[in-house]
């Protein structure tokens, strides 16, 4: 494409994105399959030029102000993320010259919600929870890329081979800081066509995703729950610490994510998964299980916003009161996943989320509702599994995951025991 047609395509792909009708990754995907003529690198600009503006946009439509020509091709330029000189060809005299002046302003000198630009309901309980220094660390952390984490399927292969056998492939991934199945990447290596990937040795999930299935602590032989399974990431690590024992039960309401468990269920080797699309929490084939469950997983739908790096999206999308109708939801969930459990059996609650209504909220009212569930000491459980500095990620007995502190996604997980 020339200059003037690559910028003509990015604003058009952003206006589609900034109705937020869809996830932005959805939305960015859809277009590339339409625009079949766009190059590698093409389709690089656009996708990191599209994330740029979901992630300052408050920033740039101050910015924007008395430029010419559409908003969404004066957010193109903003945050145009390809070559310099290429875009410069794209650009009329009176455009490099508004250009120039708004990138030579002084940021900081800014009013704060244009540096943090995080919408007000969200902005003002993180700055409660972490006061100016550790929100302000939060802010420059969400704006940049969230590194790539792999999980070692445990099943087949350990962590020492799979780190030599990327190594011969020309890939450097170190072992992740925390959970004892994960490696770390950094860039963005093509991992989808090598054997290790193919074979089902590693998986690409975040370190703070590995830990939740690794607080559940599933044993050989036992009955297992992912209530929320999803697409399958946590289930698969689920079942490769079970080492392909017992039976694990994989709930969703969704069959279209059930569906996506497939391929990777069958690189995985597992054959003790059985995936089970439920019309809601209150399900039949729930009641069948009531009391016989060992383990319960619920990685509750939520926010997202611990995600945030990889989905900058998600805080425009969500509003409060969809959190509102989150944690109902969210409660009701929890309650129905407990009448699963057998005495001694544990109950694991997790999100993606980083605000207090989706997390400690939402347990404080399960224990006061269900006092036959002892809370337990995540510190105290991670350190039993092998991990070290396990209270550098708790708060008051929970798992509590920041992406500036830990590297990792946004996790939030409480655990409990059924007496």
């Amino acid at each position: 494409m020339t200059p003037r047609q690559l910028l003509d395509a990015c604003t058009t792909l952003l206006r589609e994105v900034l109705k937020f009708d869809a996830p932005a990754d959805g939305v960015v995907s859809a277009f590339f399959r339409k625009q079949k003529a766009l190059g590698a690198r093409e389709r690089h600009t656009l996708a990191e030029t599209v994330y740029d503006v979901l992630r300052r946009r408050l920033l740039y439509q101050h910015l924007a102000q008395g430029g010419g020509g559409t908003i969404e091709r004066r957010f193109a330029m903003l945050g145009w993320a390809g070559d310099a000189s290429f875009l410069k060809a794209a650009l009329t005299p009176e455009e490099q010259a508004w250009l120039a002046k708004a990138r030579a302003i002084d940021r900081s000198t800014l009013a704060p919600k244009l540096r943090h630009n995080l919408p007000d309901w969200i902005a003002q309980p993180l700055q409660t929870q972490l006061g100016e220094e550790g929100f302000w660390a939060l802010v420059g952390t969400l704006d940049q890329i969230a590194p790539l984490d792999l999980r070692v399927n445990i099943f087949k292969t350990k962590r020492e081979a799979a780190q030599a056998t990327l190594a011969a492939a020309g890939i450097d991934a170190q072992p992740t800081p925390y959970s004892p199945w994960g490696l770390r990447v950094q860039g963005k290596p093509a991992l989808n066509k090598l054997d290790i990937f193919t074979g089902g040795e590693i998986e690409v999930q975040d370190e703070g995703s590995q830990l939740l299935a690794l607080l559940t602590d599933a044993k050989r032989g036992e009955m297992v729950v992912d209530f929320c399974a999803g697409a399958g990431g946590k289930t698969l690590a689920l079942g490769a610490a079970m080492k392909n024992t017992g039976r694990l039960y994989a709930f969703d309401i969704s069959g279209h994510r059930l569906d996506s468990q497939k391929p990777r269920l069958a690189r995985s080797g597992l054959s003790n998964v059985h995936p089970v699309q439920i019309a809601h929490e209150r399900d039949d084939r729930i009641k069948r299980l009531a009391g016989k469950i060992d383990r319960v997983l619920v990685d509750a739908p939520c926010s997202g916003l611990g995600t945030l790096r990889r989905n900058p999206d998600l805080k425009w999308r969500q509003s409060p009161q969809a959190i509102a109708e989150l944690t109902a939801k969210q409660g009701a969930i929890l309650a129905s996943a407990a009448r699963l459990l057998k005495p001694g059996g544990r109950l694991v609650y997790a999100t993606c989320s980083l605000l207090v209504q989706e997390n400690e909220a939402v347990c404080e009212a399960f224990s006061l509702a269900h006092p036959a569930f002892e809370k337990r000491d995540a510190a105290a459980l991670l350190r039993d599994l092998g991990v070290t500095s396990a209270e550098t990620l708790t708060k008051a007995g929970n798992l509590r995951l920041w992406p500036h502190l830990h590297s990792t996604d946004g996790f939030f997980a409480a655990i409990w025991r059924k007496v």
